[in-house]
This record gives C-alpha cells, structure tokens and sequence, in this order.
C-alpha cells in the first residue's frame, strides 16, 4: 500500500470506493465537484493504493479555525489492515504543515465500523 494525492484522474475511482464503503451518498459526490474541491490549495485529497486500485481516502480541509476530515473511506476487503489509521496519519502531518490546532471529524453515527473506528483512534 502507498499513499499519494488524488488528481483528477481518479475522480471516478474515489466516487466508487465511497459507493463499495457504503459512505452516505451526498449532493457533492459528483466527478466535477470532486474536481473543483481537489483544485482549492487548502485542501488535501488523500488516497490510499493497493495493487493500482483505490482503496482508501480522506479529504483534509482547513478554512482558518479547525482543521476538518470527510470521506474517511476504505474498501470493505482491506478495512482492519491499518488502511484508515494511514490515511489518517498522513492528514494529520498535512495539519501540522498547515498550522492547524484542532481537527474536527465528520462521522457517520449509522455505521458502526467508523464510530467504532474513531473511538478506537482516540
């Protein structure tokens, strides 16, 4: 596994690992979206890679106050193999790049795989 930056190549790859994570699908799940958030420079789109396929990510935004997470995802066949906690890492060095002193996480409470997730990472 690495990890690596989206770009916009991969627009359709992130949009079907959220669909194969069941992520709760949003108004903003869309390729040209997807593109128009990766462009902002306070933004990081990170991806997980396994065997050229998408099969982790999480966005990392900050707009001056806390630092925030969305679309922590990963494919159901790689989950418990230190994907999510990777991807996590690299957002909190970004942070650290960016200045950031608080970070907020966005969490689906109706799936108990990321509550569970969040807990564990403390």
């Amino acid at each position: 596994m690495y990890l690596r930056g989206a770009n916009s190549t991969d627009t359709d790859a992130a949009l079907n690992l959220w669909r194969i994570a069941e992520a709760t699908e949003s108004v903003t799940d869309t390729a040209d979206d997807i593109r128009r958030m990766s462009a902002r420079e306070s933004v990081a789109f990170i991806l997980a890679i396994v065997d050229d396929t998408v099969v982790g990510s999480i966005i990392a935004t900050f707009d001056g106050w806390p630092g925030n997470m969305y679309r922590l995802a990963t494919h159901p066949d790689y989950r418990r193999k230190g994907i999510a906690r990777a991807v996590v890492g690299e957002s909190e060095k970004v942070f650290t790049g960016w200045g950031v002193r608080r970070i907020t996480a966005l969490v689906e409470k109706d799936h108990p795989w990321a509550v569970q997730f969040w807990q564990s990472a403390g």
